[in-house]
């Protein structure tokens, strides 16, 4: 009987597929590392940017809303304390020389009052009184301040009885409180660039004192991280920068004088992307309001 050639690869053979195999696989791990690398640093980077835009969203928007009469009570280079607006309102009645009743709306349904947050009895209110030097915003410590059920209040112009809010204040307006007074609700916080116990940096809030000497609570995070405090001003991860009105470097001690602030944010991340650190940074410029 004829003998049958045995079929199948050589050694050689087998050592040349193996060989291509292993190049094959090499070049598909080269290039799914290389995806994940690139996934991974394009989310760093939405990070940061989202942390850069955090920063100057939030400090700039209590910025803009503060005034003279709300007074900066902090200027350094990487914090900032001030009054913020969180409401305002109108005064429907006085029910007393120190308690007022407000309207939460117009008969026409226009809404009169708006609050970020409900003002407590930690923050103040300012009252928009008249008297015979004219008008002015008076300063108030809050006692209480809470809803008032329907059935005992006003609306500004009808009689239909609808009145949203009651406000207590500790001492009596100088000034002359009637229907229609304007009302601002406002709280002491100080903004800082502060490091954490993960060793990160971050943009931090502690809410503060009403009045009297500066006295805060425990800092909460609030955007970040960022780069590390550094005395360099161009190099540290959020510096705080204040301008009169003409354009001049105001110090620490002259806050009423300021008209402008910067704000400089800086985050930086481990991950590389071409051999070098991935970054972002963003400045924004705000005026203070008259």
């Amino acid at each position: 009987m004829p003998v049958r050639a045995r079929t199948g690869l050589t050694l050689a053979e087998l050592a040349v597929v193996i060989a291509l195999l292993g190049v094959l696989g090499g070049a598909i791990g080269s290039v799914l590392v290389r995806q994940q690398r690139f996934t991974a640093d394009a989310s760093v980077r939405l990070r940061l940017s989202e942390g850069v835009r955090d920063a100057m969203e939030i400090v700039a928007a209590d910025i803009r809303g503060t005034s003279p009469a709300d007074t900066i009570r902090l200027l350094a280079d990487s914090a900032l304390e001030l009054y913020a607006g969180i409401g305002t309102s109108i005064v429907c009645r006085a029910a007393s020389s120190t308690a007022f009743a407000l309207a939460a709306e117009h008969s026409s349904d226009n809404t009169l009052t708006g609050f970020l947050v409900q003002p407590d009895t930690g923050d103040l209110a300012l009252l928009y009184v008249g008297d015979g030097a004219g008008r002015r915003w008076e300063r108030h410590r809050i006692v209480s301040f809470g809803a008032k059920s329907p059935g005992a209040g006003c609306l500004l112009d009808d009689a239909d009885p609808r009145e949203g809010f009651t406000l207590t204040v500790q001492s009596p307006p100088a000034g002359t409180v009637g229907r229609g007074t304007p009302v601002r609700f406002i709280r002491r916080g100080r903004y800082s660039h502060y490091r954490s116990s993960d060793r990160e940096w971050y943009l931090g809030y502690r809410r503060c004192n009403a009045m009297g000497a500066s006295i805060c609570g425990a800092i909460q995070p609030v955007s970040g991280p960022y780069r590390g405090y550094d005395s360099d001003r161009a190099k540290t991860g959020l510096l705080f920068e204040y301008f009169d009105d003409r354009g001049e470097v105001v110090s620490g001690e002259l806050p009423l004088s300021v008209a402008r602030i910067d704000i400089t944010a800086r985050a930086g991340s481990p991950a590389r992307e071409a051999g070098r650190r991935v970054a972002d940074s963003a400045t924004a410029s705000i005026a203070i309001r008259n």
